[in-house]
């Protein structure tokens, strides 16, 4: 694995650590709703992982990376059609996506540096 892609991984998985950090205590979507500060520091995050995903997909285009092209997706749809993404979306991705992401993450990071 090229360095560059390390680095990028481990941009993902700093941003995703920051994402579990903003995250509210109980995790409990009205307290995130009405967060709104939490909730752009969680779309930048998520914004950052689509971008680092993105250069990885440039370099190497098979890299084995789950759901790579609906990270870039998502990151172009918050950059570009802020006013299309709900609350609920974030959620959804933060809950459901994000616990996964970091498990693949965290892999090819240990396989880079063994």
């Amino acid at each position: 694995m090229e360095i560059e892609i390390a680095s990028w991984l481990s941009d993902i998985k700093q941003a995703i650590n920051e994402i579990n950090e903003f995250l509210p205590d109980r995790k409990e979507f009205l307290v995130f709703q009405k967060d709104t500060k939490t909730k752009r520091a969680i779309e930048r995050n998520i914004e950052i992982i689509g971008e680092a995903v993105n250069r990885i997909l440039k370099v190497d285009p098979h890299f084995p990376l789950a759901n790579a092209r609906r990270i870039v997706d998502t990151r172009n749809r918050i950059s570009h059609g802020y006013d299309s993404v709900s609350d609920d979306i974030i959620w959804a991705i933060v809950i459901r996506e994000i616990p996964n992401l970091d498990i693949e993450i965290s892999r090819l990071l240990d396989d880079f540096n063994s």
